[in-house]
């Protein structure tokens, strides 16, 4: 079964891609008001995820 966590925070950042393509406002330096809203919550997930896997290293069946 996947990851739930990781599997948001993969969906989190393909929801930001499709935005950036489709954004002319958006750059690599400058994001409009949505493209924002989207990169936080993508990094927010990563965050979130990349916590826990630092917190299970090292535990013994931390699967």
């Amino acid at each position: 079964m996947p990851d739930a966590l990781y599997q948001r925070y993969l969906r989190a950042l393909e929801i930001y891609q499709d935005h950036r393509a489709a954004c002319s406002t958006c750059t690599n330096s400058r994001r409009c008001r949505e493209g924002d809203r989207l990169w936080d919550a993508f990094t927010r997930s990563q965050d979130a995820y990349l916590e826990r896997q630092r917190s299970q290293r090292g535990k013994p069946n931390s699967r």
